[in-house]
């Protein structure tokens, strides 16, 4: 038996209704908000970088693949990882269904890890995906842009306990817990113009929910999220994990 309120269907619509005008109200405001993020100012990346891939080496400009909109997931898989971080994972499976959408409206849409390009065409391989993913192996271009910091500054966050999901994470990847908070999950928007690239939007943190599909649809049902207080995604795991972990 529930504790939940039950009313018959005319209450419930008309508690729908009610919450229906809320949703448009935060949509609107969502719209708002998406202009103000097209209006961004833009930052010019004028240092040269080469990125390793399957398809041999690339520039920042030839990753566009010949659009003129670059989306970039900065992955979590560091050098000395022996699988990507599960997090990640979880976002990989979330845009890798979209991409010939995205392409259709000029977005190229790819990910970006400092492992050599044979661990992560295994790893890709091993999970499915079909996007271009690119390794800065060689490149400072994730030092440059601060999504991998080094050992010693992670060291310097912490003074005692480290938190548990990233220790579970890290031992997931067959690296250690500084190596694996070493490299920083991170959404990246470029746009070339004339040969020049520039970064014109970046989000990390939550703002990473955008293409944490699963997120949205679990907001709708009556348990939600259910991640416990307080909140941790140490529940997500690689797709072809969770037949053996449950």
């Amino acid at each position: 038996m529930t504790d939940h309120k039950i009313v018959n269907l005319d209450e419930w619509n008309a508690a729908r209704e009610e919450l229906l005008a809320l949703e448009k109200e935060i949509t609107r405001r969502s719209d708002e908000l998406t202009l103000l993020r097209q209006e961004l100012p833009w930052t010019r990346i004028d240092k040269s970088y080469t990125f390793q891939t399957a398809a041999g080496p690339r520039t920042l400009a030839q990753l566009f693949e010949g659009r003129s909109q670059l989306v970039m997931y900065n992955f979590m898989f560091g050098p000395d990882f022996e699988a990507g971080c599960p997090v990640c994972s979880s976002i990989a499976d979330s845009f890798n269904g979209v991409l010939e959408h995205l392409k259709a409206k000029d977005v190229t849409m790819i990910a970006v890890s400092r492992a050599p390009i044979g661990k992560l065409e295994a790893y890709r391989k091993r999970l499915g995906w079909d996007f271009t993913w690119a390794s800065c192996h060689e490149s400072n271009f994730n030092f440059d842009l601060q999504r991998s910091v080094r050992k010693e500054t992670v060291a310097s966050w912490f003074d005692g306990d480290l938190p548990d999901v990233p220790v579970q994470n890290a031992v997931d990847c067959g690296t250690d817990p500084m190596s694996y908070m070493a490299e920083r999950p991170w959404l990246t928007v470029f746009k070339i113009l004339d040969g020049d690239v520039y970064m014109t939007y970046s989000t990390t943190a939550r703002g990473l929910e955008t293409v944490m599909t699963y997120y949205r649809i679990l907001d709708l049902v009556p348990e939600g999220r259910n991640e416990g207080t307080p909140a941790s995604p140490g529940w997500i795991r690689r797709h072809d994990d969770f037949s053996t972990a449950i």
